[in-house]
């Protein structure tokens, strides 16, 4: 098989059906849409058995495929090699296979000298992505499915009817372990640790180091269960347009993230930094107040333009000259606990250049570091006790035809070594004050809060 292999399959509203069929299967990924809406939400993507895995830790990446090998290069190097990009293997869908999966926020340690001061606890690899041969498009605008391959598995060609039919019928949902916490929920930064290193970072700032930091607290606690049902209660409690499950060999990673990081499509380019956040209020009224009130904040719009520049400075290193626009500044967009403020900029590849080299170019994103970033990324060291991980790092897809769609990893839980644990933060600059900062991290963390609540209640209820 050498050319685009598409069987069109019955369509599901709940695209969550369909991974049913594969969720145990290694590296399965599940990259959905959340809630269907016209302008944020559209295709979902499912995937499972890379036919090759690509995982970085420290200075080594394996790469495992028919052969295994260890190398010390340039992950994104590897990963390029193993793409080979081929603009003909694109078809009119997002993805018609390609590599699906993780780059932790400390991939960037490959890409730019760091301190060491936080303790890495997550013993999770810096980068986790496998190559893709078939995948399950649903668009949700069309009301379609699609099953799709390329043929680079010489596997998929007489895997490709038990596929087709085991998509075609929705899956029987088996008896799955409820996940729960079993323990205690505590946070790396208590009300007072938290004071003190948002004072240290108003410290910073009028030295002259940075314009803005981002200060994240981390929420730990002993859990068992299966994560995949516990990522069916989040997509309810929080659906988000760049959301994500993750089923890896290292642990498994649930993702809401309102924020997409990265889009490349035909050599165009975006980038949707969220900085200005409000809690929902329940109420119609209550609602547009808060959205008026945020659209109005000169604080707020402040932090917003610092990561528009920031970002419009990281897309001109691989777009072309006079391309990069800000077509939107400061737009409300609105989710199940929360409104924030978003701009969007756009820009245009050099031929020279492709979706990794942007990534690399942009890594990690500005909207979750700070203003000028490297400062911002020192002082997060020096601040945060541990590491973040797959936090704020990235989640998506990069197909064969070098196109590109990936998040920003927030709202996002990791599920590994008997634990679950997730992040929350905000960007602090010189006029932020301390409670309404300490508050938004668990305005962020509302609905994972809320997850592991409700499966507390459920064990102690058994």
């Amino acid at each position: 098989m050498t050319a685009l292999l598409r069987t069109e399959l019955p369509y599901l509203e709940d695209s969550a059906a369909l991974f049913e069929a594969v969720a145990d299967r290694p590296w399965a990924v599940f990259l959905d849409s959340g809630r269907h809406h016209l302008t944020q939400s559209r295709y979902d993507i499912i995937a499972a058995e890379p036919y090759v895995t690509l995982v970085t830790r420290g200075n080594l990446t394996e790469v495992r495929g028919e052969d295994a090998e260890l190398s010390r290069e340039d992950p994104l190097v590897l990963l390029r090699r193993h793409l080979a990009f081929d603009a003909a293997a694109g078809c009119e869908l997002p993805f018609c296979g390609g590599a699906l999966g993780y780059f932790s926020y400390d991939l960037g340690r490959r890409f730019d000298a760091l301190p060491v001061h936080a303790r890495n606890d997550e013993k999770m690899p810096e980068m986790a992505v496998g190559l893709y041969d078939w995948a399950v498009v649903v668009d949700h605008h069309e009301q379609r499915t699609w099953l799709v391959a390329q043929g680079r598995d010489p596997e998929t060609d007489w895997k490709w009817d038990r596929l087709v039919a085991q998509f075609s019928v929705p899956a029987t949902e088996r008896a799955r372990q409820p996940f729960r916490i079993t323990g205690p929920l505590s946070s790396n930064l208590t009300r007072e640790s938290y004071a003190r290193k948002f004072r240290r970072v108003i410290d910073f700032i009028r030295a002259g180091d940075c314009y803005q930091i981002n200060l994240a607290q981390r929420f730990a606690a002993p859990a068992a269960g299966d994560p995949w049902s516990a990522y069916q209660s989040l997509r309810i409690l929080n659906p988000a347009p760049y959301a994500a499950y993750l089923r890896t060999p290292y642990g498994s990673v649930l993702s809401a993230s309102p924020e997409r990081f990265l889009k490349v499509r035909d050599g165009a380019v975006e980038t949707k930094p969220i900085k200005g956040t409000r809690p929902r209020a329940g109420h119609p009224r209550l609602d547009a107040e808060r959205v008026a009130e945020l659209q109005a904040s000169a604080k707020d719009r402040a932090e917003n333009v610092m990561i528009v520049d920031l970002l419009r400075n990281d897309l001109s290193k691989t777009c072309e000259t006079g391309s990069v626009k800000v077509p939107r500044l400061f737009e409300v967009e609105s989710f199940a606990t929360v409104h924030h403020l978003v701009s969007t900029v756009t820009g245009r590849l050099r031929r020279d250049r492709d979706a990794l080299d942007l990534l690399r170019g942009c890594f990690p994103g500005g909207s979750i570091t700070g203003a000028p970033k490297h400062r911002a990324m020192q002082i997060i060291e020096e601040l945060e006790p541990q590491r973040r991980g797959v936090y704020c790092g990235a989640i998506g897809y990069i197909g064969f035809d070098g196109n590109m769609d990936l998040n920003i990893a927030i709202r996002t839980l990791v599920c590994a070594g008997g634990s679950v644990r997730f992040w929350a933060g905000g960007g602090i600059v010189a006029d932020s004050q301390l409670d309404e900062e300490y508050q938004e991290t668990f305005d962020k963390a509302d609905a994972m809060l809320k997850l592991l609540q409700r499966t507390a209640a459920i064990q102690t209820a058994g």
